[in-house]
This record gives C-alpha cells, sequence and structure tokens, in this order.
C-alpha cells in the first residue's frame, strides 16, 4: 500500500466520499423526477452504501492525526466544495455571490477550529 500521508488519506477518502454521498441525495433531482419515490430512496442508499465505505476509514484513519472537531470541520468543507462543483456542473445551476460570501463564512469558521488558541 501507497504510504501517503495522514492528512492526505483522510481528505482523499473525504472527497470521494462527498461526491457519493452529494449524488445519493442530489443527483435524482436532475432526471429522477418520474421515478417513484420509492426507487430513489432505495437507489440513493445503494449509493450512500460507498459513500459509508469510504466515510468510517477516512474518520477512523484521520482520528490519528485531526481531533473530532477537526474532522467534521474538514468533511463540512468538503460537502461545500463537492456541492458547489455538482451543482454547476451535474445540475446545471448558477452559483451567485451570495453563495460564495456563505460559502466562504463558513471556510473562514473552519480556520478558526484549526488554531491552537
Amino acid at each position: 500500500m501507497l504510504n501517503l500521508p495522514v492528512p492526505l488519506v483522510t481528505v482523499l477518502l473525504l472527497i470521494a466520499s462527498n461526491i457519493f454521498m452529494t449524488y445519493a441525495w442530489y443527483g435524482h433531482l436532475k432526471d429522477g423526477a418520474s421515478l417513484p419515490m420509492f426507487k430513489v430512496v432505495l437507489i440513493s442508499w445503494g449509493v450512500a452504501f460507498f459513500e459509508y465505505c469510504l466515510m468510517v476509514p477516512a474518520n477512523r484513519i484521520g482520528y490519528t492525526y485531526f481531533n473530532a472537531a477537526q474532522l467534521k470541520t474538514i468533511q463540512e468543507v468538503i460537502t461545500l466544495a463537492v456541492f458547489a462543483a455538482f451543482s454547476v456542473l451535474y445540475l446545471k445551476e448558477s452559483l451567485g455571490w451570495n453563495h460564495l460570501i456563505g460559502f466562504s463564512l463558513i471556510a473562514l469558521g473552519a480556520f478558526f477550529i484549526f488554531q491552537k488558541w
């Protein structure tokens, strides 16, 4: 196995898991309107299974380096970045200045989580 730094492994696993979860939560909005809700839920659960297969190891590995609050903060910032890209690229929605300011304020909050004051 590759001997990659724990922070890099953690972030890569979190990015991959968030891609699956974002698709599970929002992917059906584009093309799934014609499917019955129970099918959409079952498909989303199937996709989310892979998210868990990546998220759980990411947290377990990451907890050897980060504390729980830092792990959650990393996950939330990644979630926003993945969601923004997904929204623009897959759902073809635009992000306005208000979205960018809101996301930036959340990233600023992440800065404070990682300070040792």
